[in-house]
């Protein structure tokens, strides 16, 4: 699949020093991909980051346009509020 990173989104990874092959990788090939707000999804995964600490890298897409529009990315160590059990 095909994504365009929004210039909000790109601000956002390199305000959050997230590493933008990072993101590719997500994108591609995520751990999880849940429903959000309105129409987007969160693509997600658990990275271990910063010292061994475990995080979850979010990128929300808006993939009901085409290409898919990479709306935001942030990651968070509350990883139990959104990772969702099968």
């Amino acid at each position: 699949m095909k994504f365009e990173i929004s210039r909000h989104a790109q601000e956002e990874i390199n305000r959050r020093e997230i590493p933008q092959d990072l993101v590719e990788t997500i994108l591609q090939n995520p751990q999880q991909i849940v429903g959000e707000y309105g129409q987007k999804k969160a693509y997600q995964s658990i990275i271990n980051m910063e010292a061994g600490k475990d995080y979850l890298v979010r990128v929300i897409v808006n993939d009901t346009v085409n290409p898919s529009k990479v709306v935001t990315v942030y990651k968070t160590s509350k990883i139990r509020k959104y990772w969702r059990q099968p």
